[in-house]
């Protein structure tokens, strides 16, 4: 093929690839395509998609004519987006020079791209677009194409050791050319200062552009990680995007508005309204999502951590740095963490109370532990203890001082709303807990927080944001941060750059913080004793299942009731998991947040309180009034949650009580109207000898009346007025439409049977056997009734 019909075909290929903007056209779904289900498709599209293979191949040779094609505006993020329609420049330097004005009889804006940066955006846009794919079977994220390619391109163009290696060329001795700057086709108001990048800062000498290699791996570096960064992290409020810009960039922005509205006669906020309201994207992030940022941030850390020390003399470091070097020291402040800050705390507001948090939680501690990443890290089993965390972190954690709090606080409002008896929320309390336990982070955070408040004569605030935001105009590596010493200013930079100057900081190691970790400490004691509960409770649900259950008549035969949970079916082995990881939980915390043993002993003193007398069932949180027990907020959470739950229990008539699951129904109400005739006819009969005081008035009082039993536990919180019933003595036949009873007497039946004993002699010996028990316990005990079982 002729370079003419490759620019032409070039779209729809990658469009066949990666799918359309639209979600229409699924191409090759690499998001669902693994090695273990289609090995010779999955293979295939790893080796022709790779960074060496055919289709970048194609890409560097397109790129070497500077062709360009479109990319609809109108798929851009929302933010950004609406930005661009606003008329608007977005700070990030991969939009500048690239918009483009419809062409004759055009829908809408475009951005003019090279081939290299038109199948970066496709690929990355690819996870955002492709969410509703037909998937036949289950689709393991981490396993599938798309996530490898994913860690390919990032491996080889961030790489952690060497250099980019460079892109084939058709010219001998020649690179591909970096893309030039082009004047924009389109008036926009700008956001002001565009500093030059590092790349053309770096070949600003040289006479060629080609004649530097080292301008190649930057610019391909840069622009690939631009474009993850804007399609991944780029999906937020379009207020939040307007409270991220600089003090310049709003007075520029609110004076190309005036300019508009003096030209229209219109209100001056006209336009922001119509912007905000053409954004009204809803956008809910996957765990696929997620996941592969997740990916993005681990590699970060260890392409930053794999940094050459600084040599001692700062001037010969001005001269000997490579350019791929100066990346490497900025790339996290100043291309991820503004923007992940914003998407975390998206995720931790909107994110399901469920256990699929756990792939945004690790995002979060993956970012928040860059020593982990480090190339000195030592193997973990040769140290079992954790390990302390260096100072010469410090510097790191106070530039992301609020990844670590307010997203903490953030963490504890959700465990707060939480079942923690479900292990797999109990195993995210202890995730977090063991990281923010590692010795010395809790000071180096402390430390933090301190610099942050202290008192400053001045606060610079247009500084604030031109030193240390990283939302500068231009590109990210325009230059490099000048020395500032000051750790506090670093602090309040940050933490300004990020919330605004208005922001109420929220210290985590402040009294309001510590009492939602003494409320969380209160849930996790809560926890463990409903776990032990519900532990009690399987294994003696296990033991009545047995064989010889089928003999016992208990009580709960008729007024028994539902005391279980719905965590029941997680097993013993789950709910032991739940008890360790609480425990070791509240550990850390008290390690954390210096609790005492005394405070630990007054929550547990407080958690028993509320246990019944057979200490096992606890009873919701709630109070006592005149008309009874009123559950709490608290008591309705521990309800909804399933965390406790009130004894049900049937408490009227037990003839008139609902058919149970081991009787038959059939016999139920043949014998209900057959006991109904016989207490009808024979009342006056059975009252008489119920009323006499010798030992036949006492047997029969013992069988055929219906004490009120005085109860000992609180079955609901509604008391209802109970006078004392009393329906006379009567007799109850109930007890033979048991499954149970009836396969015990078919049983005695059935051995009587082998002694040559007919079922007239069984029935006799029965009816003795039970006169003879009816009478030893009229002699010993009066509070039961075998009848009715």
């Amino acid at each position: 093929f002729s370079l003419q019909e490759l620019h032409g075909i070039f779209p729809w290929l990658v469009e066949s690839i990666f799918g359309s903007l639209d979600g229409i056209i699924v191409g090759w779904n690499l998001r669902c395509l693994q090695g273990r289900t289609n090995p010779n498709e999955y293979s295939v599209a790893l080796d022709f998609l790779d960074p060496s293979g055919p289709m970048m191949k194609l890409v560097y040779k397109l790129q070497a004519e500077e062709y360009r094609y479109d990319f609809p505006v109108s798929y851009l993020p929302g933010p950004v987006k609406a930005s661009i329609q606003e008329q608007v420049l977005p700070e990030c330097s991969l939009y500048h020079n690239k918009v483009q004005f419809p062409s004759a009889g055009g829908l809408g804006l475009n951005l003019a791209l090279n081939p290299f940066e038109y199948y970066m955006f496709y690929f990355a846009i690819s996870l955002i677009t492709q969410k509703n794919s037909p998937v036949t079977h289950h689709v393991s994220p981490s396993n599938s194409a798309y996530f490898i390619l994913v860690d390919t391109y990032l491996k080889c163009f961030l790489p952690t050791e060497g250099s980019v290696l460079p892109p084939p060329s058709s010219n001998p001795g020649g690179a591909i050319p970096s893309p030039t700057p082009r004047s924009p086709a389109v008036p926009f108001s700008s956001y002001g200062m565009h500093h030059t990048s590092l790349l053309k800062r770096h070949i600003a000498h040289q006479p060629s552009v080609n004649a530097d290699p080292a301008s190649q791996e930057i610019w391909r570096s840069e622009t690939l990680l631009q474009i993850f960064v804007e399609m991944w992290l780029h999906h937020y409020s379009l207020e939040m995007y307007q409270k991220m810009q600089s003090p310049h960039v709003k007075l520029e922005v609110l004076h190309y508005r005036l300019s508009i509205s003096s030209k229209h006669h219109g209100s001056p906020a006209q336009s922001s309204y119509q912007a905000l309201h053409a954004y009204q994207e809803s956008f809910k992030p996957t765990e696929e999502h997620v996941l592969v940022v997740r990916l993005l941030v681990k590699h970060l850390h260890a392409f930053s951590n794999s940094l050459k020390p600084e040599p001692l003399s700062p001037s010969a470091h001005s001269h000997t740095a490579s350019p791929l070097e100066e990346f490497k020291r900025v790339v996290i402040p100043r291309f991820v963490q503004e923007k992940l800050y914003i998407f975390l705390q998206h995720c931790f507001g909107h994110w399901p109370l469920d256990a699929s948090f756990r792939a945004v939680l690790e995002m979060w501690l993956s970012y928040l532990q860059p020593w982990r990443y480090a190339p000195e890290k030592p193997p973990q089993s040769t140290e079992p203890l954790p390990r302390s965390v260096s100072e010469k972190w410090a510097a790191f954690i106070q530039e992301n001082l609020l990844m670590y709090t307010k997203l903490f606080v953030g963490f504890l409002n959700r465990a707060l709303r939480t079942d923690l008896v479900s292990p797999k929320n109990a195993l995210m309390v202890f995730r977090v807990a063991k990281v923010f336990a590692q010795p010395n982070l809790a000071e180096m955070i402390l430390k933090g927080e301190q610099l942050f408040l202290e008192p400053e004569l001045v606060i610079p605030h247009r500084q604030h944001r031109l030193f240390m935001s990283p939302t500068l105009g231009g590109s990210f590596l325009s230059s490099r941060s000048p020395a500032i010493t000051d750790a506090s200013f670093k602090v309040k930079s940050h933490v300004y750059s990020l919330e605004g100057q208005d922001f109420q900081y929220k210290q985590m190691f402040g009294a309001e913080v510590r009492n939602l970790v003494l409320k969380l400490a209160q849930l996790i004691c809560q926890a463990q004793q409903t776990a032990k509960s519900i532990s009690d409770h399987s294994a003696e649900t296990m033991a009545s299942q047995s064989f010889f259950s089928w003999f016992r008549f208990t009580p709960s035969e008729v007024n028994g009731s539902y005391t279980g949970n719905d965590l029941d079916e997680i097993g013993q082995d789950s709910i032991k998991k739940t008890d360790e990881y609480l425990e070791k939980a509240l550990e850390y915390l008290c390690q954390i947040f210096k609790l005492s043993e005394a405070q630990l002993t007054q929550m547990m003193m407080k958690c028993g309180t509320a246990q019944d007398e057979n200490g096992k069932k606890q009873l919701p949180d709630c109070i006592a009034s005149e008309n009874g027990l009123i559950l709490t907020p608290l008591g309705r959470y521990q309800i909804i949650n399933g965390l406790r739950r009130f004894e049900l229990q049937y408490q009227g008539d037990t003839e008139l009580q609902p058919i149970r699951s081991y009787e038959n129904a059939a016999l139920v109400r043949l014998l209900f109207r057959l006991s109904s005739l016989l207490n009808h006819r024979f009342a006056d009969q059975m009252e008489v000898l119920c009323s006499r005081d010798d030992f036949v008035g006492r047997l029969c009082h013992y069988h055929l009346t219906n004490p009120q039993l005085v109860q000992k536990i609180r079955y609901s919180p509604v008391v209802r007025d109970r006078r004392s019933q009393n329906w006379g003595p009567r007799i109850s036949l109930r007890f033979l439409a048991s499954y149970r009873t009836l396969i015990s007497l078919l049983m005695i039946y059935f051995l009587a049977s082998w002694f040559s004993v007919g079922p007239v002699g069984c029935t006799f010996i029965i009816l003795i056997g039970y006169f003879l028990y009816a009478v030893i316990m009229t002699f010993f005990f009066e509070g039961w009734k075998p009848h009715e079982h």
